[in-house]
């Protein structure tokens, strides 16, 4: 009988990408992949080593599975990701009872991993960042009509906080073609939204290119037939060019959507933080994108409690918040990482002060997402299907508005079955918290 592998993928979609690579490549070589983790012989921990909160995930999740394991339930568990990567030597000093650990450069070579496990050894493996593998079959893991298509790996931005260069190396694209075909694969098996995703898109094709490439992927991806949606995560402000923005507005399949991290306006805090914007600049882009892209929804994340943010800057940033009226955000508590530069920064502010920043600026959101919401009351959206709530006894899904696994949902009621995957039209009537409600009207 073959061996059993099941994957708990923690953290961001590039991790998930990273999974789905893995899986593929354990399946190719006899093992059998099974959904639910705890009923595998064998568990791999796709791990998240980002922030404090998701580091803790991380831990907690590996300790159960091998509590499993202690008690006879599983056989082996194996850490991979950025969690064991980062934390080469302390991962398997600290958590003995893991069967391996293996960094991102060893991902491709899980199915002789687990064999040298069987084999009664403990394995730690670690290759060069580069030999992450960005190319070959995945197995889906998301819903069956979205997929991520990760267009580079890495990061060369540097911001002082951030410990993604350190566990993933240099910024990295992939070859145009390569990623048209894979786009081109998901699309023959049913994929109808695409989300492009990388460390930061808007500078894919630099390193390999000599230049931004993104418009032209993009206006290549939109040739695709099958998509519906195609969506980009994570572009950068300060590249977001106005080749992208005129791409962005005329080509259909895009959804006028951009989530930009810009994680604060004070000109001295993102000085601090290695970001080269201010708020004279971000409030241009942010005009520029909302005059050349009507209806264009703006997606941003914040850092709350940075190394010497003053009260004063604190209450720039709220007034910045609630003057934007960003569409959808999220606030996160400055956590401090090994390894960065803002770790050994005078002026850290201890996590009190910190959480209560970052909640205040969620409640001041929560008034801008309300009031964005109810503006939406009488119209009708399209929105994709993504499964019925038994207990609210309505469907759900998203609409081009919503980034999947991020964002709000829309709840409607549906007189004829609805499945998943299916695109119908909503008249929204109703708000509950970030979601809307309606009802189907085609």
């Amino acid at each position: 009988m073959a061996t059993t592998v099941g994957m708990v993928s923690l953290g961001c979609p590039k991790n998930q990408v990273d999974a789905e690579h893995m899986l593929f490549d354990l399946k190719k070589e006899g093992y059998k992949i099974v959904t639910d983790a705890a009923l595998a012989d064998v568990v791999i921990v796709n791990t998240c080593g980002f922030i404090e909160s998701a580091k803790q995930e991380a831990i907690d999740t590996i300790l159960e599975f091998c509590t499993l394991k202690q008690e006879g339930r599983i056989k082996a568990v194996i850490a991979t990701g950025c969690l064991a990567e980062r934390y080469r030597d302390e991962m398997k000093k600290e958590i003995p009872e893991l069967d391996a650990v293996v960094g991102l450069g060893s991902n491709s070579k899980l199915p002789e991993i687990i064999r040298d496990i069987y084999a009664g050894e403990q394995v730690c493996a670690y290759g060069s960042k580069t030999d992450l593998q960005m190319e070959g079959g995945r197995i889906i893991s998301t819903e069956p009509f979205y997929a991520y298509i990760k267009i580079a790996e890495g990061c060369s931005n540097n911001c002082t906080y951030c410990a993604i260069p350190a566990i993933r190396g240099k910024f990295r694209s992939r070859k145009m073609e390569d990623i048209i075909e894979e786009a081109k694969w998901l699309a023959d098996n049913g994929v109808t939204e695409l989300v492009v995703i990388a460390q930061d898109t808007t500078r894919y094709g630099e390193d390999i290119y000599g230049k931004s490439k993104l418009p032209e992927l993009l206006t290549e991806l939109c040739k695709i037939d099958g998509f519906k949606w195609i969506r980009t995560l994570y572009s950068y402000p300060e590249r977001i060019s106005d080749e992208f923005i005129e791409v962005l507005a005329k080509e259909d399949k895009l959804v006028k959507y951009i989530d930009m991290p810009i994680q604060h306006c004070n000109r001295d805090v993102l000085k601090a933080m290695n970001r080269p914007c201010d708020e004279a600049s971000l409030l241009e882009l942010i005009q520029k994108l909302r005059a050349r892209v009507p209806g264009i929804i703006l997606r941003t994340t914040l850092i709350a409690g940075f190394p010497g943010e003053t009260e004063a800057q604190f209450e720039e940033l709220c007034e910045f918040v609630k003057n934007v009226g960003f569409e959808r955000l999220g606030c996160f508590a400055y956590s401090p990482e090994e390894g960065t530069r803002a770790y050994s920064m005078d002026g850290q502010i201890d996590e009190q002060t910190k959480e209560r920043r970052a909640d205040i600026v969620m409640r001041e959101q929560m008034l801008v997402a309300d009031r964005f919401n109810r503006a939406q009351i009488g119209k009708t959206v399209e929105v994709v299907c993504e499964g019925f709530d038994r207990y609210a006894e309505c469907y759900y899904g998203r609409s081009a508005a919503d980034a999947p696994e991020i964002d709000g949902k829309i709840f409607f009621a549906s007189e004829s079955k609805v499945r998943v995957g299916d695109y119908v039209k909503v008249e929204l009537t109703d708000v509950l918290d970030y979601d809307l409600m309606g009802v189907r009207t085609d």
